[in-house]
Formats: structure tokens, C-alpha cells, sequence
């Protein structure tokens, strides 16, 4: 029994299945598994997740109960759990990426989407036994009065199952994502709206990221729920209990983060970017081709700036680095190719002989996007809307001397605006205007900056994060 839980949909590890039936373990993917993973082993919490893949439910299915660490595996304690490959696609692409993120992240073609049908209430059904597997893996491992940690919005609803199963526990919930106003989450059946405000509020403890987003909660429960909300105690009291409201933003681990990119691996793809792009000024975009980043924007303002700055021309390259995300939905999948059309316009129109104005990389690759980082002379972090941003903290940390351009939808803008270059991500000619800021800026200048970023960047390191999480709920 554990006495300390963690619940997330990804978990630390995964593992894909070659044709001889043979399973490799590498290491899991995304922002949430990068901030939890070394605090999860340091503290020796029990992680909880759910088998994303073949390869995943292959070594569940080989596992005692499901618990990795108990076959042989170097995970730290985690139990991975194999929910039916059916349940899980209806859970995760049709509510939690079809449905919560587009309702948190504001992306929804209102006119054509959402459309809530008899199919989408049988979806909804299984983004509820989603949330029952989870908090019943929870209930049977956890120690009495264990603290548990449920992150972000694919587990809405464990908070509240959870209580049911186990009273005594104390229980987190953290949204890693924004949070909607209250008139855009009520898009939702006002059935499902509820649902997922008193799932949260079954914890003690509700995270969020800024305190944006937890206004936006607060805001919500009070006009959804009628819920008695006290906004300067940073409470939200529902059905005769009181959830404690929280603010915790996710910094970086600067020193594990410095270590990592300091490795041969990285240096050797410093080297390759340096010959390929040479001693032209590098604006740099790390991303997942995901709706929310606004790469389709991005590439577009720097067209303009390049039509704008014809003395910029062959003294300059973007690195754009957009990795594939989510391509089992179909916005997505025309998402990534509206982005390789619009990096091919470019290219037509201005590369010549010996310049490329432009290199994207649509693999995933780490390590060169480390090297990236260091070589950054300009960052472009132009989302419509996130909940942090860790891009944003990353950059100035490996590479203080380059100027941060920044949207003001990041929830990375409360801590980082003074020192960036904010944008409007909706405005591509204020991009491109920021675009040449960022080159022309004096090297002093961006050296203070760059200084004042980094610190904040690091001044909430996800141990710090965590325990402070830890903390609220003694």
C-alpha cells in the first residue's frame, strides 16, 4: 500500500512491440511526464496510468496486476492499467481531446461544433468508466489516509469516485490545462458541465497553473453549480463540503535540464545545425502540431517578415520543429498538413541556391530539439491558449541570450511578460513586428532579459511544485 499517488493518463514509460513480439521501454512523452518523473522516483510515490498502445497492454497483460515494477522493469513503483482498447478511444479522443480541451482551450467552429448527440452521450459513458477504472486502482493501492495526486483533465470525475471508495484519503486534483469562462464551458450538456465541476470538487485540493485559471473554475462552479465561492480564501464549498483552491505554477528543473542538453548526443547535433544553418540568426519554434500552438500563425508571420525585412534575407533561418500530435483525429491530421503546405509556400517564394529560410522537422527528436534551444537567437511561443507552456521556460533557460517571443494567452505570460515580447496570437502582423524586434534587439538588452526569464523560469521547479501540492493537503 502507498502512501503517496500519482493518476495520469500517460504514464512514465512506453513500450512498443516489433514483429518478433520483443517489448522496448523508453521513456514517455509530453510536459506532465517531464515534470512528474523525477519527482515521482525521488519520493517513491506509486504512479497510476493507463496502457496507450499495443506495446503498453502487452506488458500490462504480463505484469502481476499490472504493476510494472513487480516484472522486472525499472520504472520506479507504477501500475499501468489496461482499460479496453474501445473505452479508452471513446474516452480519450471523443471527450477528452474532441471535447475538453477544445472546450478549455476556446477552439470550437461554433457555428458547425459541438454537436451533443445520442452518440456523444455513449462517448460520455466511457469517459465515466475511464474515470471509475482509475479511481478504483487508486482505492485498492492506497494506504489509509494516503495523498493522492490526480492530474488533469481526462480525470475529471476520479476526484469524486474516489471519495466514495476511500473517505479517508486526501485528494488533489491539477489541471494542467487553462480553464474555460463560464460561458464557453456551458457549451457542455449542462448534465456533463456538472458532472465534471462536482467531480473536481470531490477533492480537498483543486490545482491550477495560474491564478487565471482558477478564477475561471471559481467562476464556473458559482454560475454552473450555484456553488458558494469565497474568492479571497481560494475556496469553493459544494454539497456541504469545502474544496481548497490552489495556485501552483510549473517551473523547470534548470540543473537537470542543463545536464541533459550538455550530452554528446546534443553537442553532435549542435554541430549539424551550425554547418547547416551557419552564422545566420536562428528563431526557433518547439511544438507539437497541435491546434492550440498556432503554428499555421507563426509561419505565416514570419512570411510577412520576411516580405516586410528584404534586408533579413539570407541572414536568417527559422527552425520550426512540429511534431505529430493526436492523428487519430482528423482536425489534427489537416492541422500538420496545413502546416507543411504553408512551410512549402515559403519556401517557393524565398529560398535560393545557398539559403534556406526555413527547416522544419516534423520527427520527434529530443535531443535536437535541446540543441535547438541553445542555439535559439529568438524563441517564437505563440499559442492561442495554454495552460503553462513549458517551451516558453525551457528556451531561456538553455539559452539566455535570445529574446522570447511570447503570447499573451500562455499561462507562462503572468510570470514571464515583463522580461518578453508579448504577442497577440491572433495578430500575424504584430508577430512579424515582434520577429524583428527580437533580431535587432541590443545584445545587452537581451542579455538582462534573458537573465530575468531564465530565474523565473526556475523559481518553480516541479519538486517545489509538487511538495507545495503535498503541502496544501496536510
Amino acid at each position: 500500500m502507498s502512501a503517496i499517488l500519482v493518476a495520469s493518463n500517460r504514464g512514465p514509460v512506453s513500450f512498443t512491440l516489433s514483429e518478433d513480439g520483443a517489448l522496448t521501454m523508453r521513456r514517455g512523452g509530453g510536459g506532465l511526464v517531464s515534470g512528474l518523473s523525477g519527482v515521482a522516483t525521488d519520493l517513491d510515490v506509486l504512479w497510476v496510468c493507463a496502457a496507450l498502445s499495443d506495446g503498453d497492454r502487452s506488458a500490462v497483460r504480463l505484469a502481476p496486476g499490472g504493476r510494472l515494477d513487480q516484472a522486472g522493469y525499472e520504472t520506479g513503483a507504477l501500475r499501468m492499467l489496461d482499460i479496453p482498447a474501445a473505452t479508452f478511444h471513446r474516452a480519450y479522443n471523443a471527450i477528452a481531446n474532441s471535447t475538453l480541451w477544445f472546450v478549455h482551450h476556446l477552439l470550437y467552429d461554433t457555428p458547425n461544433r459541438p454537436h451533443f448527440d445520442a452518440r456523444f452521450r455513449r462517448e460520455w459513458e466511457s469517459y465515466q468508466a475511464y474515470n471509475e477504472a482509475f479511481a478504483m486502482a487508486l482505492a485498492e493501492e492506497a494506504a489509509h489516509g494516503a495523498k493522492t495526486m490526480v492530474q488533469d483533465y481526462h480525470l475529471g470525475l476520479v476526484p469524486a469516485m474516489l471519495r466514495v471508495e476511500r473517505p479517508d484519503l486526501r485528494i488533489a486534483h491539477f489541471s494542467h490545462t487553462p480553464w474555460a469562462p463560464p460561458e464557453y464551458f456551458s457549451l457542455l450538456p449542462d448534465e456533463v458541465a456538472t458532472e465534471l465541476l462536482e467531480g473536481i470538487l470531490g477533492a480537498d485540493h483543486a490545482g491550477f497553473l495560474t491564478a487565471r485559471w482558477a478564477g475561471a473554475f471559481m467562476d464556473c462552479c458559482e454560475s454552473v453549480l450555484g456553488a458558494e465561492v469565497d474568492r479571497a480564501a481560494l475556496g469553493v464549498t459544494h454539497g456541504g463540503r469545502t474544496t481548497r483552491i490552489g495556485v501552483h505554477g510549473l517551473g523547470v528543473d534548470g540543473e537537470a535540464l542543463w545536464a541533459r542538453a550538455s550530452e554528446p548526443d546534443v553537442e553532435s547535433h549542435m554541430a549539424a545545425l551550425r554547418e547547416q544553418v551557419g552564422d545566420r540568426k536562428l528563431i526557433v519554434r518547439i511544438d507539437r502540431t497541435e491546434l492550440s500552438k498556432n503554428i499555421v500563425r507563426g509561419l505565416t508571420a514570419y512570411r510577412e517578415f520576411l516580405a516586410a525585412h528584404p534586408e533579413w534575407h539570407g541572414r536568417v533561418v527559422h527552425l520550426a520543429f512540429a511534431y505529430p500530435s493526436r492523428h487519430d483525429l482528423p482536425e489534427y491530421r489537416e492541422y500538420t498538413a496545413a502546416v507543411q503546405r504553408c512551410a512549402l509556400e515559403i519556401e517557393d517564394e524565398y529560398a535560393t541556391e545557398d539559403w534556406d529560410p526555413l527547416i522544419l522537422n516534423v520527427q520527434d527528436d529530443y535531443p535536437r530539439s535541446l540543441a535547438a534551444y541553445r542555439l535559439a537567437d529568438v524563441m517564437l511561443v505563440n499559442p492561442i491558449r495554454d495552460g503553462m507552456n513549458l517551451v516558453a521556460k525551457e528556451g531561456p533557460v538553455l539559452s539566455p541570450q535570445s529574446a522570447l517571443i511570447l503570447s499573451r494567452e500562455a499561462g507562462a505570460a503572468a510570470e514571464l511578460g515583463e522580461d518578453a515580447l508579448l504577442v497577440n496570437p491572433y495578430d500575424v502582423s504584430a508577430t512579424a513586428h515582434a520577429i524583428h524586434a527580437g533580431l535587432v534587439m541590443p545584445e545587452a538588452e537581451r542579455a538582462r532579459r534573458g537573465g530575468r526569464l531564465a530565474c523565473a523560469a526556475t523559481a518553480l521547479p516541479p519538486h517545489r511544485w509538487f511538495s507545495d501540492q503535498l503541502a496544501a493537503l496536510t
